[in-house]
């Protein structure tokens, strides 16, 4: 799962049940809106208008559910594909993106995720910089797997777009686009951007086909041998506009 596991339809305390009760059946990537959810659960963020998340919340097992979803991972790496829930900075390789997911998932299981979670909203620094540090360097990587559309060929981010590809602004592009990017070699599996469309390349796969917008609900299925195959099924029914 790749991500914004609630807060995407109606029942996003189901969801999550479901999920735990999988156990190791099921790996799940953490989203901007799974991070919304944690902030909104420790008090740092007000929810929002459109938010589906007041009967989880108000569970009997909330605490449970929010403790198992500190636990889940940023990006995930098997059977050559690389996972994440927005993007890759085109200057990190695959062991990099998975090293620095580990950085901000060992925050989330600590003491001081309340603090991380205050600090953790922000649009700068746009740039990486191995040289970061401390709540910057964090921030950074939060914003690249789980809000990244598009960043410039130097691989500074843009976070105001959200059109398709074709609407990337003046000096920017899709990060999957950027020359010379260090994953090139590596399939990357992606969701988020819901209005990029159906995107089937050998080096990626988007899979929010915008299910909740009344779409498509999209599943890659992972061949040993790299023929990999895009599952897509139907939504009858959009949701409503912000949930």
């Amino acid at each position: 799962m790749l991500g914004d596991l609630v807060n995407r339809g109606p029942d996003s305390a189901g969801v999550l049940r479901r999920l735990m009760g999988l156990g190791t059946s099921a790996r799940c990537l953490l989203g901007n809106h799974d991070l919304h959810l944690l902030a909104v659960a420790y008090g740092i963020r007000p929810p929002h208008r459109g938010d589906t998340l007041n009967e989880l919340l108000s569970a009997d097992d909330c605490p449970v559910l929010i403790n198992w979803l500190r636990q889940q991972r940023l990006a995930w790496q098997e059977r050559g594909v690389l996972m994440v829930h927005a993007g890759v900075l085109p200057s990190w390789s695959a062991a990099q993106t998975l090293a620095r997911a580990a950085e901000v998932e060992a925050m989330l299981r600590s003491p001081q995720l309340p603090d991380f979670l205050r600090q953790m909203y922000g649009n700068l620094p746009t740039l990486w910089d191995d040289s970061l540090q401390g709540m910057e360097r964090l921030r950074v990587i939060v914003n690249g797997l789980t809000r990244l559309r598009f960043c410039s060929a130097h691989g500074m981010m843009e976070f105001a777009t959200k059109e398709g590809a074709d609407g990337a602004p003046h000096g920017y592009m899709p990060w999957f686009d950027v020359p010379g990017r260090q994953t090139v070699d590596v399939t990357v599996a992606f969701g988020h951007w819901s209005t990029l469309g159906r995107l089937q390349r050998r080096d990626v796969y988007s899979l929010d086909l915008g299910c909740v917008w009344g779409g498509q609900l999209a599943a890659l299925r992972l061949d040993e041998a790299g023929e990999h195959e895009l599952i897509a099924v139907n939504c009858p029914q959009a949701q409503r506009p912000g949930c």
